[in-house]
């Protein structure tokens, strides 16, 4: 008969060691006769818990590893559509939306996460005297690390739109700008990210001295109404009514002039489509005649711009800004650079826009007339920067929202705006 050997006491302390980790040391036996002197416990050191960097670098997967990204601002559904709230069978769609690798909310919330860490990093270093590139450059590689940029998986949204003043939209700078933020100006941030196709655009407004305080403040008022009111089945006409109602309840007082605040009416927040900025439907942002109807599931950007100005813009100054068309056309390209950007684009951007710059850091030089032609082709869109009059101010304010089947997610809010 074999016995049992007996217990090795090395052994069985390691064991309880292994059991209770902040144990290092256990009680210790003095030799008979002696009092039993009892060891102190030490206790062995926390783990360092992971801490962001600053600047942002280190990808954000590393703070969640189950994968379960912070759900954005929840508003519930109003009037006819209150009663999805507690709806099991609408519970039940979200169920399977989220178990669905396609459909998932955590692609849009992880891309989320990301646009606030980078904005916050971004609001706290912006100031006068940083070049638009710097500034550009400083969100594109937080976000690139943030979100472990990686193809087609995750990465840059759309170019960072560094807007100034009269200018609203559009503009990113191109190698070689040297344009310097100045304290009077006032600056548009919007830029995005995306997981999967999922992309998050959202965008706020900075100023430096308190002029514009207002204009900004109307702007952001808008776009929290634009917030508010949508949601399944509401008609977009009625829902640019709200935000120009919001808009225009503001004015501005420059140097003892009053100005009101318009919203800008030929600009509009937009559907998003997976790896597709512009869905299709448009949110304008004064009242207008289109019943189409926001749907279920659908993602939508939320954005208002203000001015001083006229309240209407005009394509002006060098574009930065380029999106391959979703259905370009098969045409014949007259020129070999053509084709060969053409290959860039589809094998770095697919349907995703782009600039300049990214064409630079994809090892493209002297493109200009290849780009030029894409667009002439209808293959590739520009998209110039969009301006008021000179010497007027504009600023924006921009959320994305998911219509949930039970309630409405604001993606993208944060404690900032």
């Amino acid at each position: 008969m074999v016995t049992a050997p007996e217990e090795d006491p090395v052994l069985k302390k390691n064991e309880e060691i292994e059991e209770n980790e902040n144990e290092e040391e256990e009680e210790e036996i003095a030799p008979a006769g002696a009092d039993a002197k009892k060891k102190k416990k030490k206790k062995k050191p926390k783990k360092k818990k992971l801490e962001q960097s600053d600047p942002p670098r280190i990808g954000i997967t590393k703070f969640f590893p189950n994968g379960v990204y912070p759900e954005g601002e929840l508003q519930p559904y109003k009037d006819d559509n209150a009663w999805r709230i507690t709806s099991e069978e609408k519970r039940y769609d979200e169920k399977l939306a989220m178990e669905d690798p396609e459909t998932t909310y955590q692609h849009i919330r992880r891309a989320a996460e990301v646009h606030r860490l980078v904005r916050r990093h971004a609001r706290k270093t912006i100031r006068p005297g940083m070049t638009m590139t710097e500034i550009a450059e400083n969100i594109e590689d937080g976000t690139r690390a943030l979100v472990e940029a990686n193809g087609f998986e995750s990465g840059v949204g759309f170019p960072t739109g560094l807007s100034l003043n009269h200018c609203a939209a559009h503009y990113s700078p191109n190698a070689g700008d040297t344009k310097v933020l100045q304290q009077g100006d006032v600056l548009k941030v919007d830029f995005g990210v995306h997981v999967n196709g999922r992309i998050v655009d959202s965008a706020f407004t900075m100023n430096f001295e308190p002029t514009y305080d207002k204009l900004l403040e109307a702007v952001k008022a808008a776009t929290d109404t634009g917030i508010r009111e949508a949601g399944i089945d509401v008609r977009l006409g009625e829902l640019g009514a709200a935000i120009q109602e919001t808009m225009e309840s503001y004015e501005v007082e420059v140097n003892g002039k009053v100005y009101p605040v318009k919203p800008i009416e030929n600009l509009s927040g937009h559907s998003i489509n997976p790896y597709q900025i512009h869905g299709g439907k448009s949110v304008m942002l004064v009242a207008n005649d289109d019943q189409t109807k926001m749907e279920e599931g659908e993602y939508f950007a939320i954005e208002t711009f203000g001015s001083t100005g006229r309240g209407r813009v005009v394509e002006s100054g060098e574009c930065s800004h380029y999106a391959k068309m979703k259905d370009a056309p098969h045409v014949p390209l007259r020129l070999t650079s053509a084709k060969s950007l053409l290959k860039t684009i589809n094998n770095n951007f697919g349907t995703l826009p782009f600039c300049r710059r990214y064409l630079d850091r994809a090892g493209e030089s002297k493109y200009l007339l290849a780009l030029n032609h894409l667009v002439a082709q209808g293959v590739v869109q520009d998209y110039p920067p969009l301006c008021d009059q000179l010497g007027s101010m504009t600023a924006q304010f921009e959320h994305t929202i998911l219509l949930r089947p039970t309630v409405k997610e604001v993606v993208s809010r944060g404690d900032d705006y």
